[in-house]
């Protein structure tokens, strides 16, 4: 039988709907396993015990209240929370409380989410690691910049927790954790309420330990109801198809990536409800992760200017590096990248012209044996700048037992159909 931690969003809320399950005994089982893990792990920046668990009293005491009715979820702490401080990663904000609940957080409350705590970011969503370790070997990195979510979340501490992305925060630690992360399309998930670090590009989404579990969150903090995975034969009359894509970053994969992404390629090529073939992708982006990088580093600068200027001894010196390097770039050079990548935005629709989704990698490889490297986003700048969505999914082992991850893309827009088709996937690959 299932621990009570362990069941996933899905079958939680139809026995949470059904009353046959109670969200005190859920939050509580969550609570217990935390405090049991949480020491090894850190995951978590702030936990609300006993306000989550009179919350789940009032649920089960209540009406029905929408698609997260009683499950306790994880919040990442670079959102704002009215009952809880917002720390973004940085000593900073230490003891800063804002009185008010983020877009997503507000309507994951309204649908009846029981909030357990604050999950442990990075640095300001960038790259200076805090205390989080990787639940499925402590030595490893659980990648960044949505660490506690993914670490919590992979430890069955909440079946979903809020990530952000603006590079590859939501895909690369999923991928190192061995979990689903969904990135939707750009805009779908209000930001409000997040610490702003890329105005074109920061993007709220979910993580989970499936793809139908990911699918409901997100379902939930969007509004789009009809998000919810359904099997390919109730949105496709034919099979799927799906284009092959290692993309112009593909030197950069570790062997570990490329053995899990030909093992994915044959087993799809070899299964009569997909289509497959191989995808190159146009000329133009080859310098489009380089774009990514450049217009990152300015809006990063730019936004985080109070505490640059107010707060630079307090900030680490990989972030000050990181600054500066956003500072030096002109608005000349940031008009340019802006500009290649409306280009490569308008060639989309031809990317897709004979494909429904795109399989592409996650990451380099397995998670970095080490607490200070989170990992490298090279395989995320491109869908994150494209506003594509994008889900993780598991693949595979690496040559050391981790996890390695692939995604699933989609077009600008199609979230519904890239959820059901990555779940259709990941059945057949993992």
């Amino acid at each position: 039988m299932t621990a009570l931690h362990q069941l996933s969003a899905c079958d939680a809320v139809t026995q949470l709907a059904q009353r046959t399950l109670r969200s005190e005994d859920l939050v509580r089982a969550c609570i217990e396993h935390i405090d049991a893990r949480e020491p090894e792990v850190q995951a978590w920046a702030h936990l609300q015990r006993d306000v989550a668990i009179a919350h789940a009293k009032q649920l089960d005491a209540g009406a029905h209240r929408g698609l997260l009715h009683g499950l306790p979820i994880g919040v990442k702490d670079l959102l704002a929370t009215s009952d809880m401080p917002a720390t973004y990663g940085s000593p900073i904000y230490a003891n800063y409380q804002p009185g008010f609940d983020a877009a997503c957080v507000a309507v994951a409350r309204q649908q009846g989410a029981v909030v357990l705590g604050k999950t442990v970011s990075t640095e300001f969503a960038t790259f200076h690691p805090n205390q989080t370790r990787n639940p499925l070997r402590l030595t490893h990195t659980p990648g960044g910049s949505s660490s506690g979510s993914a670490a919590a979340v992979a430890d069955s501490m909440v079946p979903l927790a809020i990530g952000t992305q603006t590079a590859g925060s939501l895909i690369r630690p999923a991928s190192y954790c061995g979990i689903v992360a969904f990135k939707p399309s750009f805009g779908c998930v209000a930001r409000a309420g997040a610490k702003p670090l890329s105005d074109t590009l920061d993007t709220v989404g979910a993580m989970a330990r499936t793809v139908p579990d990911a699918a409901l969150f997100a379902a939930a903090m969007s509004g789009r109801h009809t998000w919810l995975v359904k099997s390919l034969g109730d949105v496709l009359s034919r099979p799927l198809r799906v284009g092959i894509c290692r993309t112009y970053e593909w030197n950069q994969a570790g062997a570990d990536t490329q053995n899990v992404f030909a093992n994915a390629e044959h087993a799809l090529k070899n299964a009569p409800a997909f289509e497959v073939k191989d995808l190159q992708l146009p000329a133009d982006f080859q310098t489009l992760a380089h774009a990514q990088t450049q217009v990152q580093l300015f809006e990063q600068a730019h936004n985080l200017a109070h505490e640059h200027i107010a707060h630079f001894a307090e900030l680490s010196p990989r972030l000050q590096g990181i600054l500066k390097s956003g500072k030096d770039i002109t608005h000349a050079q940031y008009d340019a990248a802006q500009l290649h990548i409306a280009k490569c935005r308008l060639q989309l629709q031809a990317v897709f012209q004979d494909v429904d989704v795109l399989l592409a990698p996650s990451a380099q490889g397995e998670a970095p044996d080490n607490l200070v490297d989170t990992g490298d986003p090279v395989f995320c700048r491109i869908w994150t700048v494209l506003h594509t969505p994008a889900i993780n999914v598991p693949a595979g082992l690496g040559a050391h037992g981790m996890p390695v991850g692939l995604q699933v893309v989609g077009p600008v827009g199609s979230d519904e159909l890239t959820l059901s088709a990555a779940h259709a996937v990941h059945q057949h690959i993992a």
